[in-house]
């Protein structure tokens, strides 16, 4: 199966900007959403935002609202997550991940995504 690779964490300062990357080489998403999730050690995975691979629709937890920006490279398979004005509670491992077949960038449920990456952290200082 293939997985996506996710790159762009670190650690910030509060108020500081990110730039998440998703390489998804060799995967077909087509019509797939897309999507980023976060997850803290003891919590669920939380979605942060998804997009429709082919018209680019986006949709965005009210948590990343108005901070953060979802964007997708068609031609390269690429999926971006631009992080600004960064807060501590943005502390997490961000994933990546593929919407089912059927499944729209709207829908915010981990158990419809498959296709997870490994991670990247990104860690807000206060």
């Amino acid at each position: 199966q293939v997985q996506p690779v996710e790159s762009g964490g670190g650690l910030v300062q509060a108020g500081g900007s990110l730039r998440l990357a998703c390489s998804a080489s060799g995967l077909s998403i087509r019509n797939n959403a897309m999507a980023w999730f976060r997850q803290t050690p003891g919590k669920e995975r939380e979605f942060v935002a998804g997009i429709s691979w082919s018209a680019g629709s986006t949709s965005y937890a009210d948590s990343g609202k108005g901070r953060f920006t979802i964007s997708r490279d068609k031609r390269q398979n690429m999926l971006y997550l631009q992080m600004d004005s960064l807060r501590p509670e943005d502390t997490a491992t961000y994933y990546c991940a593929r919407a089912r077949a059927g499944i729209t960038y709207q829908v915010r449920s981990s158990e419809h995504y498959d296709n997870w990456g490994q991670g990247t952290q990104v860690t807000v200082s206060s």
